[in-house]
């Protein structure tokens, strides 16, 4: 079975282990999830089932997805997402985390990452810097830009200041801590990407161990 839940991370925290030893811990914020649309092989050319959660106001649903929200005779949802899965779901059913999930399980988060604005190489590609005396002039610069006369140009892949962070980015093989249905909380151990609010997909693992 493919397992999928889609959250809110609500934070970090810790847990002790049988040990004593504290465990570092991200909770997500699961709401149930509501079957809206299932994709056939037939149809769309691959088989995957498209899910919604959170409660978002009417008039701010654009009317291609009020239209799939009536047909699956639910109410308007703020987060859309799809997932790839080979089981059948009926529409409009209300998947709750703890449907998908149980303690032990092995999944991989994907997130969009923090956003770090325009940085410099050193903190952007952990680049070591120049000498730190006074008459130096050059202590955090990029460094050379490449050979003279030829190519005269900087080579493409070259690692230089930019903008760094909000890309979408996932943590694998993470371990489930716990779960709870009836509050819609998901417990990993570990961190996962993005922001306290930000939007998570957890998926079953690929490199289970």
């Amino acid at each position: 079975m493919t397992k999928f839940v889609l959250g809110k991370k609500a934070g970090m925290t810790q847990l002790f282990d049988e040990n004593g030893l504290a465990v570092p811990a991200t909770v997500i914020e699961c709401n149930p999830m509501f079957v809206i649309q299932n994709k056939t092989v037939e149809k769309d050319g691959y088989k995957a089932v498209k899910v919604a959660t959170g409660d978002i106001r009417e008039k701010l649903v654009n009317k291609p997805d009020k239209g799939q929200f009536a047909k699956a005779e639910i109410a308007p949802k703020r987060t859309i997402r799809e997932f790839k899965t080979e089981e059948d779901y009926t529409l409009g059913q209300e998947i709750k985390v703890s449907d998908m999930l149980a303690v032990g399980d092995h999944v991989d988060v994907s997130g969009v990452s923090k956003g770090k604005g325009y940085q410099g190489n050193i903190k952007r590609h952990g680049q070591k810097g120049g000498p730190d005396g006074h008459g130096s002039m050059y202590h955090r610069r990029v460094g050379s830009m490449g050979a003279n006369s030829t190519p005269a140009r900087v080579l493409p892949g070259k690692k230089m200041p930019g903008h760094m962070g909000a890309v979408n980015c996932t943590v694998q093989n993470l371990t489930v801590v716990s779960v709870d249905g009836e509050r819609g909380i998901l417990v990993l151990r570990g961190a996962v990407p993005g922001p306290k609010g930000g939007i998570v997909t957890v998926t079953s693992s690929v490199k289970a161990k």
